[in-house]
């Protein structure tokens, strides 16, 4: 065969080769198990999902990590790494999951996973009096080797006196840890700023940064934060703008966008509109554009300003440029279409986060629901709920209180006892759901008055679960007690008188 037919040959069995693999790769894989010769297994498994993933939708406080974690490292081709227990924990901090953030700190320094150096005790001081108090927090630290007691350890105690509010404490720690050396870094004084700040003394914040500049020690973002934010608070826009303006000058800072929202806060309280948009341009400019984080709080604020525009602007650039949506996001675009009135949008959003693939979590229809109650929209708010116990969900005591509260505050207690009755169905102790007082008083009063005996009792056998007995159930069942004595008599007497 001539050299040039050999070529042609060897190409087109290549190509034949080719084809064949495409083709084996778009067709499903024949099996004598399948009843059409063809197995829908796919060719390829899907890529086991990483332990953030399989212990991020687990986001209820009462759920137990360790067992998932233990469970996903036994799989084959698993294998925990510090580096991403650390980043775990630090996520969930973050987010607020404190409870299981220390779940997960405690098992990986008792397994052995992680050999526990002064940043991670910093963290796990900081969980222990998040979750256990300062007590807790003040044993851990005690019990701590001199080794571990360095600045990051004394600062995380000061944390949890300053997030606690107890003056005295931190103040004498503060000036421990001065008299240590272990102040020279902005943090110890940020956390001084923001106990005056969460105390409502925001006129000796600048006179804690002033310190700290004159000890040396240079003011971070969020020192000038937290001073830009005492002015703020007290509508001093010279004092805040004459801040921002040394900050943006200081060569060593570099303004984050946070910086220009708080700033934007600041004006929108003050009504300063233009001065407002002005800075939410500064911070939209700042962002990391798939932080999702900034993305909610710019619409927060521009939700604030009422300006539906650039709400979806942008949420749709969120949507765009971030990988994941979250329902944390969908709460906070929800809020916001809320607060502008915007039921319908809300409501859409709503059907669209249900097929988003995102943990159920009724914290997000919870806040639909209570658009509708501020709206006067109850009977879609039941319609709500009843479409989902239709798909199987089952909406917790809170959601069924929105929706009840709406009814009380209408005055229709008969329409409160019956949402109530549902929200105590559902009762669970670990959901931290206590019934108002308010609204247990006025149903109670609407049964005595008006309900039969037995449903006064049947209620209050649901609520003995939630509540002690009290005088104001005893009452309630006294007086619908004694109305049907009253109407058995009244009754005997009838009988009576039409017999003689």
């Amino acid at each position: 065969m001539a050299p040039s037919l050999l070529a042609a040959a060897r190409r087109l069995l290549h190509l034949a080769r080719g084809r064949s693999r495409l083709l084996s790769g778009l067709l499903p894989r024949v099996t004598a198990s399948s009843p059409c010769g063809y197995s829908t297994e796919k060719l390829r498994p899907e890529r086991p999902l990483g332990l953030q993933s399989t212990l991020s939708p687990l986001g209820h406080p009462g759920t137990l990590l360790v067992p998932e974690i233990e469970l996903w490292a036994a799989r084959p081709g698993n294998r925990i790494r510090p580096v991403e227990l650390r980043r775990i924990v630090k996520e969930f901090r973050k987010r607020r999951r404190h409870r299981q953030a220390l779940e997960i700190s405690e098992w990986m320094n008792a397994k052995g996973h992680v050999k526990f150096v002064p940043r991670d005790h910093d963290v796990h001081l900081d969980l222990v009096g998040q979750v256990h108090g300062v007590e807790a927090a003040e044993t851990y630290f005690n019990n701590l080797s001199e080794k571990d007691k360095t600045e990051k350890t004394y600062g995380a105690l000061l944390n949890c006196y300053t997030r606690e509010l107890l003056v005295d404490k931190a103040l004498a720690h503060f000036q421990t840890m001065k008299e240590l050396g272990f102040v020279f870094l902005p943090r110890s004084y940020n956390s001084i700023m923001g106990l005056y700040t969460n105390l409502g003394q925001h006129e000796k914040v600048p006179s804690v940064i002033a310190e700290m500049k004159s000890n040396g020690i240079v003011p971070d973002n969020f020192s000038y934060r937290i001073c830009i934010n005492s002015y703020g608070t007290k509508a001093d826009f010279f004092g805040m703008e004459n801040t921002l303006e040394e900050m943006e000058c200081d060569p060593q800072i570099v303004v984050d966008w946070n910086t220009y929202a708080v700033v934007a806060s600041n004006y929108i309280k003050g009504d300063l509109r233009e001065k407002a948009y002005s800075a939410l341009q500064k911070a939209e400019a700042k962002i990391d554009k798939k932080d999702p984080d900034a993305y909610n709080h710019l619409i927060s604020l521009y939700g604030q300003l009422g300006d539906k525009s650039e709400v979806k602007r942008l949420w749709a650039l969120q949507m765009s440029n971030c990988k994941r949506h979250i329902n944390h996001d969908y709460n906070a675009m929800l809020a916001t279409l809320v607060k502008l009135d915007e039921i319908a949008e809300a409501e859409a959003l709503l059907k669209e986060w249900e097929s988003s693939g995102n943990a159920f979590d009724f914290h997000v229809p919870n806040v639909l629901l209570v658009g509708y109650r501020q709206k006067g929209l109850l009977d879609k708010a039941e319609m709500l709920l009843d479409n989902f116990l239709k798909k199987g969900k089952k909406p917790p005591s809170i959601s069924w209180t929105i929706v009840a509260i709406g009814y009380a505050e209408k005055g229709d207690a008969g329409k409160a006892y019956e949402m109530m009755k549902n929200a105590l169905r559902v009762y669970n102790p670990d959901r931290g759901w206590v019934p108002r007082p308010s609204m247990i008083e006025m149903i109670l009063k609407y049964l005595g008055d008006e309900a039969e005996l037995k449903d006064v009792e049947s209620f209050i056998d649901l609520l003995k679960v939630a509540v002690p007995m009290n005088s104001e159930m005893a009452d309630a069942l006294s007086r619908a007690r004694a109305r049907e004595e009253k109407k058995a008599e009244e009754m005997t007497e009838d009988l009576s008188s039409t017999s003689s």
